[in-house]
């Protein structure tokens, strides 16, 4: 059976969580394979809301084995209070795999995240504050921690006291504060050691022997396309791989693994943080799209900057990850609104971009070039097939879908589980 890939197509919180659990029923594994708690995923089941950071959302589907990759960063201290957050609520967490390769986030992670970020002022990133970065460069580096070296405390020991070798004469010569002592970050991690052991596993293995025996595996990224460190909106992205590379890279299997990759989209578009968004709305429909969305962020409760759907970052997210079936997730948010703007093409000082422009300069000053499609009044969240949405909201999707690089195979129409519309087979 195929491994699929959901990854997100625009600049993240398009709703990949409630794909996945789309697919719940008929998978047996969900991998993270990149990030950590700095993305969240919201699952609507029945009444229950559920808000996932740093766990797989297939956590919340009976029977599936969720996995922690190796290439997400791990906040321990998280890790468990999610966990138990589950549990408290009748969440089976017990089948949870972590990769004995995935790097940790420690207390000198956070901190040098949060004082850099500060340290910068107006030239921000626009982090969480929750030690990603750091955590990825030191795993660059060479000078990270694995989840597998809580298991040799002397090791342990011995890489603590290297990264605070370096990190001490940042945080106390240039931005002023205490040093952090080697004792405090062993003790911290120690404290987990016992509950996380049984959890670790050789991840890629067991993956890989899963596939060979039928298993249908979803890869599921943190993050979105925009946000890639290499494919996104650079300097203003995530500090790892969030695109198709990414789901091979960061859970240890080759490319024959992946056989459809799902692309996550709104149908408007959101982002956090700094950074280029030629479609950004700085009126009263700006604000519409955000109180009728949700628009605040899961992980970190910030409102998100929103605008009119992108087709040109559509087609990119499309060509860069080989999407085959694009999930288009708040339809219903757009309902009542006469006339919809799409951006189809750029306007960069007099010359029209259809594609994304490549130089980052092109793109900050990019205007979007809108055509406008008529709207619908009605109320969609009870329609469970596309002949049942209004003819203007079918048209607009059809119209999307010509643009995407993609087919629109489902239609998310509300925030419970079973408000979506399928067009086409994810998995067939």
């Amino acid at each position: 059976m195929p491994g699929v890939a959901i990854i997100g197509g625009q600049w993240g919180d398009e709703g990949k969580g409630k794909a996945t659990d789309l697919l719940g029923d008929r998978i047996d594994y969900v991998v993270k394979f990149n990030g950590g708690n700095n993305a969240g995923h919201t699952v609507v089941i029945g009444d229950e809301k559920y808000a996932l950071h740093l766990l797989p959302s297939g956590i919340l589907s009976p029977g599936v084995v969720p996995v922690i990759g190796n290439g997400v960063v791990v906040d321990l201290d998280v890790l468990f209070q999610e966990i138990d957050a589950l549990e408290s609520r009748g969440i089976d967490t017990s089948r949870l795999r972590v990769s004995a390769n995935a790097h940790v986030i420690t207390g000198y992670h956070t901190t040098i995240d949060k004082v850099t970020e500060r340290f910068l002022g107006k030239r921000q990133i626009g982090t969480t504050g929750r030690g990603i970065g750091p955590t990825y460069a030191d795993k660059i580096n060479r000078i990270g921690i694995r989840i597998q070296d809580l298991f040799d405390e002397n090791i342990l020991r011995q890489k603590i006291e290297a990264a605070l070798f370096q990190k001490n004469h940042l945080l106390v010569k240039v931005y002023n504060r205490r040093a952090i002592t080697v004792d405090e970050i062993f003790e911290q991690l120690m404290t987990h050691v016992e509950r996380l052991r049984p959890m670790v596993a050789d991840t890629p293995l067991e993956l890989h022997r899963a596939l060979a025996d039928d298993k249908n595996v979803v890869f599921e990224a943190g993050q979105a396309t925009m946000l890639d460190v290499d494919h996104g909106t650079y300097p203003f992205v995530t500090s790892s791989s969030a695109t198709i590379g990414g789901a091979l890279t960061g859970s240890g299997l080759g490319p024959q693994a992946i056989h459809r990759v799902i692309g996550i989209v709104k149908a408007y578009i959101t982002r956090v943080g700094a950074g280029p968004f030629p479609t950004e709305l700085f009126d009263e429909w700006g604000d519409l799209l955000a109180e009728r969305g949700g628009e605040y962020g899961t992980t970190t409760g910030r409102r998100r900057r929103t605008g009119w759907y992108d087709a040109p970052i559509a087609r990119y997210a499309a060509r860069i990850n080989g999407v085959t079936d694009f999930v288009m997730t708040k339809l219903d948010v757009l309902s009542g609104i006469e006339r919809i703007p799409v951006c189809v093409a750029y306007d960069v000082d007099g010359v029209r971009f259809d594609e994304m422009p490549i130089n980052q300069s092109d793109f900050h000053h990019a205007k979007p070039i809108y055509e406008e499609f008529p709207g619908w009044e009605e109320d969609l969240s009870a329609a469970r097939e596309f002949s049942e949405l209004p003819r203007n909201a079918q048209d607009y999707v059809l119209a999307l879908e010509e643009m995407s690089g993609a087919r629109i195979s489902a239609i998310g129409i509300g925030p419970k589980r079973d408000q979506i519309i399928q067009r086409h087979d994810l998995l067939g």
